[in-house]
């Protein structure tokens, strides 16, 4: 190979010679130090080795720069920067152009109308920047313009845009800086692992070999947040997009580990990417199966076991309700109660007024008695009004509970219906009761529009004690802009809906506890929300505790769902403090025991997962243990039924 450096001295010179060209200039010239170039909008020329091409141009690289903050990279648009062959050194002339396909995505610095393309020399190889070792991505922030306490998450979002501030870059600091400063130039991402995935255009989100944030047990990065710290984003954490010698990306999953990936850095779609020349292989899988929940049955009318399960718009023609059966039986062991949501009406997604569930929810409990080996659930919902409730329009998806009768029932009253609301009230004899047992918590509320509304029902344990629960299915996050778009900090969408949503079901719980302070009480379900976002939610972590916290589960396994580079809690199990206060029986530790059973989010493949979401299991104490009680059942998990005791 020829000396590059003594390549870019002659064409200097010649450079130097020559009168009539535009504006010669060098690629960091035109990247400058800023996310926008200097140089935007100027006819210029400029050298560079072909380091990559794809069908709409090429990628060139300059020499190498001790200022950080300015690529050396710089993607060519047009038909005539097409010509030029990797590994040639090319004199171009163009416009420097800022490109963008979407108004909140950044710009991608590039030139465009390219009028001349002139091959001075061939054979050259550009060495890519081994990312870890020549630059190490930060691990906190994405951006200096997400002000707030919850940083990336904080309220109120789209404050400001990142390109209109256009603030000198601060690489070492900042993520979204970070990847500009590398914008163009060829990189190795060494020993990726996947933490997603694949997208719907075979994307993959990775990590590299270096330091990152709350990795959980499987490789993924798990969104979490220390009590007065910012919650990390992730942005050490990058897209490999599509091949550009065509090769396609291997179908991957949370954890698997890729052979090093080299490529270009780029920023298409909402977020920063690495277009790999060759798509990268498999090198290793995760061998650890998905573990069942070790939290087994108790001899103790007080202790229960409580499951949570999102089962993604579930129809009594649904083709997972067998898997989804099957995890309840085998990987929960069927709880005592179980939280369901996105319960679709008896016709699914047919748009054609029938709201009744029973068909949907008799399928799934018989298909749990199946898989189970006998355990049978009764079940109870309220209906909704014909699509008032969001999701696919015609589904009616709303919550339902499944419960144990031998282990607990609901105290007898009368159900409610979709307009009503129930009221937490005192009976004769002193007891706290619901005005209708089950019912919606005020559905009419504004907060609760194209929502789910959340179900509050009053159960007693088999031997008479009493405890409530709240299952709800906030607003989606529908709306919400690119984490590494221009809006800073990016657009949460729908938040102030959900906080409304957590401001009315709080306000229940409180008229509850109000009554009686030392209720036991169990909110939980699909909150579509990280605790991470903490203004979000805070009417409720305000008045409750986090299972996971009270158990002390670690924060980098607190995760249900994974999208993007995140593996994330949006299901949550909050309690009141009279469970979290109790013990776990005659022993010191705490009552309130908690595991996420990753059947779906540690799939092989989309297509294995029976849900978008994992299913929680919880066990804790809804009244206070007696002695001599706290034995466990014999319990035969090849058929899951509780023996007689």
């Amino acid at each position: 190979m020829r000396s590059l450096v003594w390549l870019f001295r002659t064409v200097t010179l010649v450079a130097c010679a020559t009168t009539h060209r535009p504006r010669d200039v060098k690629i960091t010239d035109i990247q400058g130090v800023s996310f926008q170039s200097p140089l935007a909008g100027q006819i210029v020329e400029v050298s560079g080795v072909v380091t990559a091409k794809d069908r709409y141009g090429a990628w060139i690289q300059g020499e190498p720069s001790d200022d950080r903050r300015a690529s050396t990279g710089l993607r060519l648009y047009g038909t005539k920067a097409k010509a030029a062959s990797v590994g040639e050194l090319i004199s171009v002339v163009g416009r420097v152009a800022e490109y963008r396909s979407n108004q909140n995505d950044l710009f991608l610095t590039e030139l465009d109308i390219v009028s001349s393309v002139e091959t001075l020399s061939r054979g050259h190889a550009i060495q890519p920047l081994v990312l870890g070792v020549d630059r190490t991505p930060p691990h906190d922030q994405l951006s200096s313009l997400d002000k707030g306490p919850d940083g990336w998450l904080s309220l109120p979002s789209n404050i400001t845009l990142l390109e209109s501030v256009n603030a000198t870059l601060r690489p070492d600091e900042f993520g979204l800086d970070f990847w500009e400063s590398l914008e163009g130039q060829l990189v190795t991402v060494p020993s990726p692992t996947a933490v997603n995935f694949p997208d719907r255009f075979g994307s993959i989100w990775v990590y590299g070999d270096w330091p990152v944030t709350g990795q959980n047990e499987r490789g993924g990065l798990t969104i979490h947040s220390e009590a007065g710290e910012t919650p990390p984003a992730h942005p050490e954490a990058i897209l490999i997009g599509r091949a550009l010698d065509g090769t396609h990306n291997p179908k991957t999953s949370m954890g698997m580990k890729l052979s090093n990936v080299t490529g270009v850095v780029t920023y298409q779609y909402g977020s920063y990417y690495v277009l790999p020349l060759t798509a990268p292989e498999i090198i290793d899988i995760p061998q650890e199966n998905v573990r069942p929940s070790t939290l087994n049955s108790s001899a103790h009318a007080c202790q229960l076991r409580i499951g949570d399960y999102n089962v993604e718009n579930m129809s009594p023609r649904s083709h997972h309700i067998p898997s989804i059966a099957s995890h309840i039986a085998e990987y929960l062991h069927t709880p005592d109660i179980v939280f369901v949501q996105e319960i679709q009406d008896d016709s699914g997604s047919r748009n054609d007024g029938v709201v009744s569930a029973n068909k949907t929810l008799r399928t799934l409990v018989n298909a749990i008695k199946k898989a189970s080996g006998g355990v049978e659930y009764e079940f109870v919902n309220v209906e909704p009004e014909d699509n008032k409730d969001g999701g696919k329009p015609g589904g009616n998806i709303r919550v339902a509970y499944l419960w144990r009768p031998e282990r607990v029932s609901l105290i007898p009253g009368t159900i409610g219906n979709a307009t009503v609301a129930t009221h937490p009230v005192v009976d004769d004899e002193g007891n706290v009761e619901l005005s209708f047992n089950p019912g919606r918590i005020d559905p009419l509320h504004s907060a609760w529009e194209e929502a789910r509304k959340p179900l509050a029902a009053a159960w007693k344990t088999a031997s008479g004690q009493r405890f409530y629960t709240v299952n709800v299915h906030f607003s989606s996050k529908r709306d919400s802009s690119s984490a590494q778009g221009d809006a800073r900090p990016p657009v949460n969408g729908h938040a102030e809906r959900r906080h409304s949503q957590a401001n009315v079901t709080a306000t229940f719980v409180r008229s509850l506890l109000d009554l009686s302070p030392d209720a036991s009480i169990i909110v939980a379900g699909d909150m579509n929300e990280y605790l991470a976002a903490r203004a979000v939610l805070h009417p409720l972590t305000a008045l409750l505790q986090d299972a996971n916290e009270v158990a002390g589960v670690p924060p980098e396994e607190r995760y249900t769902y994974v999208y993007d580079q995140h593996a994330q809690e949006i299901d949550h199990v909050l309690v009141s403090d009279a469970i979290a206060q109790r013990r776990n029986g005659l022993t010191a530790g705490s009552g309130v025991e908690v595991e996420h059973v990753h059947v779906n989010t540690w799939a092989g493949s989309i297509g294995e997962r029976a849900s978008d979401h994992d299913p929680t299991v919880v066990r804790l104490w809804v009244c206070d243990p007696e002695d001599g009680l706290v034995d466990e059942f014999e319990v035969n998990h090849e058929q899951l039924v509780l023996q007689s005791f």
